[in-house]
Order: C-alpha cells, then structure tokens, then sequence
C-alpha cells in the first residue's frame, strides 16, 4: 500500500471513528483525545488529519449530504418503483456499511440549535428526494397509485418513516431491515 493509500485509510478511519463517538456520546461530549483513542493515534497527529473537531464534524455531514445527492429520481420511473427500489437498496448497502445507520443520525443531530453552524447550514440544506418524492407523489396520486392528501405532507411523513428506521437499526443492530412495502404502505391506496 502506497504512502498516500495509507493516509487515506487513516483518514477513513478517524471519520468513521468520529462518526460511532458523535452518534454515541453527542458531539459536544466528545474529546478529540477520545477520537484519536479510538483509531489509537496521538491528538497530535490527528491534527494532521483534521484540523478540530468541528473540521472533522464539517467533513462527516458533507459526505451525509453527498450520499442523498446519489438518490436522484430517474424520469420515466413510476415512484412506486422508485421508492421501493430505493429502499431495498439503502437497507442492503447499510447492512454491508453499518455507518450508514449512524450517517442518519448524525445528519438529524446537526440540525439541532447549538451545533456549529457550518454543519448546521449544510444539513439543512438536504433536502434529501424530499421535492422531487411530492412532484411524484402528485403525478401517483393522479395515476390513482397513491392516497390523496397533501403530496408534500406525504413526502415528508415517508422520509420522517425511513428516518426512524434507520435509527432504530442504528441503536438495535440485531433488527432486520422492514420490508420496503410496508413503508410504501404509507403512501399507496
């Protein structure tokens, strides 16, 4: 392994190290010397990597924020499909990547008044599918898949769902995934 594979490494494992010990104890709670426990590296090392907690927290809620840029809404694609497609293949992924259970966490945490700006600002500006899941609610309900009620209100109760599965299998790891069905359950008729 090269020189800049091995650092790359080291940086994967101080985030996702970070991400366990913020999920865990707060990110406020957390030491950065807790951190670099963790990845059994000295604090002053770690500043090569990162240069504060914040920076650290910065990086996590970006990649949080990259992650819901990869579910974009092919067009043409029914959103019954879509959806649950999707979430097949988000409890699949995050049963191979335990992380991303916490990454929901995390993202839901950095909303919260008190938490360093930065952070603050790039999490609120997730909106996730959110807009795109109403446009094709509208457009199901239309096609008389999906109940009537406000496509915006639905879009929001659907992914507040598949939020709080996430963090349930986030703090009880022996849960299996739901089936994707009994979440859609929400939105169909």
């Amino acid at each position: 392994m090269s020189r800049k594979e091995q650092k790359e490494e080291r940086r994967k494992a101080i985030l996702m190290a970070a991400l366990q010990l913020f999920v865990e104890r707060g990110y406020h709670e957390t030491k950065i010397a807790d951190i670099a426990k963790a990845v059994s590296m000295s604090v002053g090392l770690m500043f090569h990597y990162f240069e504060s907690k914040e920076a650290l927290l910065i990086e996590l809620v970006k990649m949080g924020a990259e992650g819901t840029k990869s579910a974009k809404i092919p067009e043409n694609v029914p959103m019954d499909m879509f959806l649950g497609g999707f979430l097949r293949e988000l409890f699949d992924y995050a049963e191979k990547e335990p992380w991303v259970f916490n990454m929901f966490i995390l993202m839901r945490q950095a909303r919260r008044a008190g938490m360093p700006e930065e952070a603050r600002k790039i999490a609120f500006s997730v909106d996730g599918i959110g807009a795109d899941t109403a446009e094709g609610i509208a457009l199901g309900q239309k096609a008389g898949i999906f109940r009537e009620g406000d496509p915006e209100a639905l879009a929001r109760i659907f992914w507040a769902s598949v939020q709080g599965v996430m963090e349930e299998m986030a703090v009880n790891r022996e849960l299996e995934a739901p089936e994707p069905e009994w979440l859609m359950g929400i939105l169909r008729k």
